[in-house]
């Protein structure tokens, strides 16, 4: 739905739609299977609490903590396979996303023509038919102006022909019949040529409403995988050092060009010697002056850009964390809540995941504008949260605690009170 305005009268197949909806899947896949987690397990502990299994455990000696043995090495396990998707599956997606979406974004729509007006949608041709029909693609009456060779003005006219595309799509075949064609050149203007036709085919160039596919392009950061980052990040830290080495020379330059010039003004006795040495040594300041800013805003760029790819390359380790994080939220707050339904499981995992995707693009903006450092960006949710999972999971083994849902019923207006209540009750 997002790309439906630039897909509608295109005339794309349907093979190159699913190439699309699947390369975009990919880094819905990403946000997915972290909340997946926390549903999952928000719902396991939900069930075994609901169903008194946690207490009958408990009293069996088995703690909170060998219950989420096995959620947690499930974790461990899809946070690996999550970072090896994201390193090495979904680069390559959003790349092929990208080039897809650009080639679809040149392709014209459909070549369509209007009886009694000049279409100029083909590439330096004007084609005016009089009358179309269009279940056997008839032109009648045709005028041609073609502009191919700017020397020269070509007008052809027919009595009728047709019009398709090549097998490859590459051009737009026209068949005229019965015709004349008059040529005329603007460098001659004494020579005037008409050619009269039984059959005449003209192929014009047809690149623009066909639909031809990228092999490669330049990759974005979010394109690579952390080694190709890694190795551009350590390009840019020995382009950076050189900036700054050449930015303290020009900087020290100043300096010495002020100071030599006040110890020789000390030895000038004539007013005019003086304006002119003051002369040549602002020419000199001004001259090392924009060297100076210009190796600044060179260091200042390549700052950005080292940020930017340190946003991303820790991105991809955060992500792939917040799964093993997330066992240590929903397992006491499935104890907690003692429902295992889907409905309670959902709404509390898109709290949580809603307030972790805030606190990333937050990070990543405030990173990639230097106001925090990317690590600080990209993992302070995952500190956050692990610190906050800790601290519930601690509370839930020790003694047992129940989330209730009656505040809410104060919010719910009287009529619908008694469906909300047997919803709850339902486990919804």
């Amino acid at each position: 739905m997002k790309f439906a305005d630039r897909l509608v009268g295109k005339g794309l197949d349907a093979w190159v739609i699913v190439q699309l909806i699947v390369y975009n899947l990919s880094w819905m896949l990403v946000l997915v299977i972290p909340m997946a987690t926390l549903v999952a397990t928000l719902m396991a502990f939900g069930n075994l609490s609901q169903n008194n299994e946690v207490t009958i455990m408990k009293t069996s000696g088995v703690s909170l903590y060998k219950m989420m043995t096995a959620p947690l090495i499930a974790g461990v396990i899809l946070a690996y396979l999550l970072f090896r998707f994201n390193n090495d599956v979904l680069p390559n997606a959003n790349h092929q996303a990208k080039l897809l979406m650009g080639d679809i974004s040149r392709k014209k729509p459909t070549l369509s023509l209007e009886k009694g007006f000049f279409s100029q949608e083909v590439a330096n041709y004007a084609i005016l038919a009089r009358d179309i029909n269009e279940k056997i693609n008839e032109l009648n009456e045709v005028v041609i102006y073609d502009y191919t060779n700017p020397s020269k003005i070509n007008v052809v006219t027919a009595e009728k022909g047709y019009i398709y595309f090549s097998t490859d799509q590459s051009k737009l075949i026209l068949d005229l019949i019965r015709g004349e064609i008059h040529e005329s050149d603007i460098n001659k203007t004494g020579m005037y040529r008409k050619i009269v036709f039984e059959k005449h085919r003209i192929a014009m160039n047809a690149d623009q409403f066909s639909f031809q596919q990228t092999a490669s392009g330049i990759r974005g950061e979010r394109e690579l995988s952390t080694e190709s980052m890694q190795f551009i990040v350590d390009s840019l830290s020995k382009k950076r050092d050189q900036y700054l080495i050449g930015l303290e020379k020009e900087t020290n330059k100043i300096l010495f060009i002020d100071s030599a010039a006040n110890r020789y003004l000390t030895t000038i006795k004539t007013p005019q010697t003086e304006k002119l040495v003051y002369i040549r040594v602002l020419d000199k300041i001004k001259s090392a002056k924009n060297i100076v800013i210009s190796n600044y805003r060179r260091v200042e760029w390549v700052e950005r850009e080292i940020e930017k790819y340190d946003v991303e390359i820790y991105k991809k380790y955060a992500l792939p964390a917040i799964c093993i994080i997330f066992v240590f939220i929903g397992a006491p707050l499935g104890v907690m809540v003692k429902r295992g339904g889907f409905g309670v499981a959902a709404t509390i995992s898109l709290f949580f995941f809603l307030l972790y995707w805030a606190f990333l693009i937050g990070g990543e903006k405030l990173a990639e504008r230097d106001f925090i450092s990317p690590f600080i960006g990209m993992w302070a949710a995952n500190i956050l949260l692990t610190i906050a999972g800790i601290i519930i999971t601690v509370k839930t083994n020790r003694e047992t605690v129940t989330i209730q849902f009656t505040f809410i019923k104060r919010l719910i207006p009287r009529r619908f009170k008694s469906n909300y209540e047997i919803s709850l009750d339902e486990n919804p």
